[in-house]
């Protein structure tokens, strides 16, 4: 089973991955922690992490296409 969590800040960018993930019945852990996300040096969010895999938005929206 893969590793998947999604960095998010409940932008509007962040709910369509939410809603992409939930509609292929992707299981994910969300990250809401703006102090994690900075530790990781995340500029910007949402980001999706798959086995270690970091995607932006635009790469996680063709892997979510893709499952």
């Amino acid at each position: 089973m893969l590793n998947v969590t999604l960095y998010s800040t409940n932008c509007p960018k962040c709910k369509v991955l939410k809603t992409k993930l939930n509609q292929k019945g992707i299981v994910y852990e969300e990250i809401n922690d703006i102090d994690i996300m900075n530790k990781k040096g995340f500029e910007f969010v949402p980001k999706l992490d798959v086995d270690g895999i970091i995607y932006d938005f635009k790469e996680a929206v063709e892997w979510i296409g893709g499952q």
